[in-house]
């Protein structure tokens, strides 16, 4: 049976920011509004990403929602990958700059909006940040991409691979489809590419 957590629905969505002239972003799907007068967002960062050490600094950053048109592709190059040893943005001209000074991302979203932070919470693992909305813009009408969309549509589907050659097993993250080699899994392990827990791999079998 699957975790109960999982039925929770939620959107995705490409958090930027830009701190000191380096720009960064990360995947994530926890966007909320939080008022309307005046519009607020919050959102909540793994305080192990590198997007959350830039917010911290800048106090700003932009949320572009994900759309049904994303592919695979924009999920691997902002959530795959760190930005403390690739710089995401060096090659990638699907984005421009908005007033707040971040990267709106272009490809594959239906909006931007950014966001000068007005609060932070520290909640363990992960840093949550509230603030106001200073621009947003409607980029297309295709739908906002929830996290079961991605899973059913976007996510290539998992290919059995059972054990390996030397007779290992494979868990494999739920999130983010990272593969862990190992009879057991460590019970504090940490997916070293979205952050989930050990609670959200799956042992593969044929």
């Amino acid at each position: 049976m699957s975790n109960p957590l999982f039925n929770i629905q939620y959107g995705l969505y490409v958090i930027t920011t830009c701190d000191g002239g380096r720009d960064n972003g990360c995947i994530c799907n926890t966007v909320v509004q939080v008022t309307a007068q005046p519009n607020r967002l919050s959102v909540a960062l793994n305080k192990e990403n590198y997007t959350t050490e830039l917010i911290q600094r800048s106090g700003r950053f932009t949320v572009s929602i994900i759309s049904e048109k994303a592919d695979f592709e924009l999920f691997k190059h902002f959530g795959f990958q760190s930005g403390r040893t690739v710089d995401k943005f060096a090659n990638f001209t699907d984005c421009r700059r908005v007033s707040n000074g971040t990267l709106a991302v272009t490809r594959g979203t239906n909006t931007y909006l950014s966001v000068d932070v007005e609060q932070t919470i520290d909640l363990g693992t992960h840093i949550l940040f509230i603030g106001i909305i200073t621009e947003m813009e409607t980029l297309s009408d295709a739908p906002s991409a929830t996290y079961n969309f991605y899973q059913e549509n976007i996510k290539p589907k998992p290919q059995a691979v059972g054990q390996t050659k030397e007779g290992k097993t494979i868990w494999r993250c739920a999130i983010c489809g990272y593969e862990y080699e190992g009879e057991e899994l460590p019970a504090d392990f940490i997916c070293p590419l979205c952050k989930h827990p050990a609670s959200d791999f799956e042992k593969i079998i044929m």
